[in-house]
């Protein structure tokens, strides 16, 4: 059983730190290098991103770790290592919480900058002394996604990131409760 434990906290908290890691780079460095592209060029981008990103290894890093986190406080509650049960309750309300910002903020902005005509033409100009390729669809589609989408993915990025270091505790924690379990 406690062999069981240690592997599903092991394996949930490399999933959280995955996350953590991928949606605080996007914090970080890749919204902040493309925040400086040509409306066009940043959703084209984008658009590649969010196509590339859905694959077996990110929904595999994404998905599993909720299971895991469910049967990690089961096990906590029924087995060894109880002491670090709030810090695994902790990590599941924050990891589903980043969770669900992601399902229901980032992934339909996502869908809908993906309708957006990426390949238009930008305009010569929005008006007398605006920028050339500042109107228009792109600017308009770039409008309504960047912002939203920064803000949210850095909620995520932080529910995320304290998700992975609650887990990290809770393994501490887990490993020095020793064989009755410090309950």
């Amino acid at each position: 059983m406690r062999t069981l434990q240690t592997a599903t906290l092991l394996v949930a908290t490399l999933g959280a730190g995955l996350m953590a890691g991928l949606f605080t780079a996007f914090a970080y460095a890749v919204m902040p290098g493309l925040g400086r592209t040509a409306d066009r060029t940043f959703v084209q981008a984008m658009q590649n991103i969010n196509r590339a990103i859905v694959n077996g290894w990110f929904l595999l890093a994404f998905l599993l770790p909720v299971p895991l986190l469910v049967l990690a406080t089961i096990l906590a509650w029924n087995g060894h290592g109880r002491v670090a049960l709030p810090w695994i309750l902790a990590a599941l309300v924050l990891y589903l919480a980043g969770f669900f910002v992601t399902g229901g903020v980032n992934v339909p902005l996502n869908n809908a900058l993906d309708s957006a005509p990426a390949d238009e033409v930008p305009a010569a100009s929005g008006g007398p002394g605006a920028p050339a390729g500042r109107s228009g669809p792109l600017r308009a589609a770039r409008d309504g996604f960047e912002g939203r989408w920064v803000t949210w993915n850095l909620v995520r990025a932080l529910a995320h990131t304290a998700a992975f270091g609650a887990l990290a505790w809770a393994l501490f924690l887990h490993g020095t409760a020793g064989p009755a379990g410090g309950a």
